[in-house]
């Protein structure tokens, strides 16, 4: 997913699509170490989404904290 697609999502969403990834690559590597895996580079592809989901998160904590003070 591209990160002007999640900014867009609201941390609630955001953090139910990361709940999905960590599932689905959990589930991905279960299938790895049994020798059944149809496309290697989603791997990839997963952990960086999970990756701008855990940044944006951040950005929007940090963003919250400096209208705070």
């Amino acid at each position: 997913m591209k990160s002007k697609e999640l900014t867009e999502l609201s941390t609630e969403e955001l953090i139910q699509k990361e709940k999905v990834y960590k599932k689905d690559l959990f589930e991905m590597n279960y299938f790895r170490k049994m020798g059944a895996v149809e496309r290697p580079a989603r791997f990839r592809k997963i952990k960086r989404d999970i990756a701008r989901i855990l940044t944006i998160i951040k950005e929007r904590e940090l963003a919250d904290e400096r209208k705070g003070n």
